[in-house]
């Protein structure tokens, strides 16, 4: 499995070279958030705002009025915790191209309540105009930028950084609204979002060889959620549907999917694999993933339990497949 490291950080420069309307803002975290080699190649067209998030997305507003496309480097949390009401009232209501990248989405950062955005798509799937992407590997990540430029109106993504997996071909690149279909199947449908794929991915191919029959979904696109793929699939189970997020269960892809489901009459057991309903603590990504039912042995648990047999899948079958290594030279989990 190919590790690579700073994706971001070297697309968005090679990505918006013959963009000129294209500017950055960074909230004081520049290099945490792989703004830095953007700022080192096109210093007039970066914004370094201090610890402002709240002028910084009014800001963005008026830039995005007079013809730029702001883009918004900072932690996840710090982008709608913090500037909601500028978000609502100076970006979404008047649907201004702004596109804010947040980065440590979820349980991906150890610094516990403050610093993780757990109820991020929840909060901006309410607002009107908003989209709201995931990435969920390398490819996502260099070809997200181009699917974000193409919405008329804000956007929202979760990005990751770091040293992190390619799981998907490079020729097959992000598309807006449309799931990756991962694997086929008529038993479980398995809709996972985020590093919950990577989890997922270490574990299906062990489940096919088990019997399971899987129809599992990568989606990167939380809003809008109108991929008729989803419906597909969710219909075409026997024993019940999964999802798995890096996210509350309350209002992301989850709540998502059950939207669906219930809008059109589908009949099936759902099982949202997620935070329940709690904030997390400082820890290791995997210690996290783990501590809340979201690695891919909680996700063997939870198909014995739909499925009412076991598999007799342990940890150590698991380690042989893992993508990424538990500890990685870019500290991706650090401040």
């Amino acid at each position: 499995m190919e590790l690579l490291q700073k994706v971001h950080a070297r697309n968005i420069v090679e990505w918006a070279k013959d963009k000129p309307e294209v500017v950055v803002y960074s909230a004081d975290l520049t290099s945490s958030c792989e703004a830095d080699l953007f700022r080192d190649r096109y210093p007039d067209r970066f914004f370094s705002m201090g610890l402002t998030e709240q002028n910084m997305l009014s800001m963005a507003g008026g830039m995005a009025r007079e013809g730029y496309t702001p883009y918004i480097h900072t932690f996840a949390v710090f982008i709608y915790r913090r500037a909601l009401d500028q978000i609502a009232m100076s970006v979404a209501y008047p649907n201004l191209p702004v596109r804010m990248i947040g980065f440590l989405p979820g349980i991906l950062t150890p610094g516990g309540a403050s610093h993780q955005a757990i109820e991020d798509v929840a909060v901006m799937r309410s607002l009107p105009n908003m989209t709201v992407l995931e990435t969920g590997d390398a490819t996502d990540v260099e070809t997200i930028l181009d699917a974000a430029q193409a919405v008329d109106g804000p956007v929202y993504i979760r990005m990751l950084r770091g040293e992190i997996p390619r799981l998907f071909d490079k020729a097959e690149p992000f598309v807006l609204n449309r799931a990756r279909v991962l694997s086929r199947g008529t038993d479980i449908a398995l809709i996972t979002s985020g590093i919950c794929t990577e989890e997922a991915m270490r574990v299906t191919h062990l489940l096919k060889e088990k019997g399971v029959s899987i129809q599992h979904l990568h989606v990167s696109t939380l809003k809008p959620f109108t991929d008729p793929q989803v419906l597909e699939a969710v219909s075409g189970v026997r024993y019940g549907v999964i999802t798995m997020e890096n996210h509350t269960v309350i209002g992301g892809l989850g709540s998502a999917v059950a939207e669906v489901m219930a809008e059109n009459g589908v009949g099936r057991k759902l099982v949202r694999m997620g935070l329940k309903d709690t904030f997390a603590h400082g820890a290791s990504r995997q210690y996290l993933m783990r501590e809340h039912g979201l690695d891919a042995l909680a996700l063997v648990g939870e198909v014995e339990k739909l499925l009412g047999r076991s598999f007799g899948i342990e940890e150590g079958d698991l380690l042989a497949v893992r993508l990424t290594a538990v500890h990685s030279e870019a500290k991706a989990e650090a401040l």
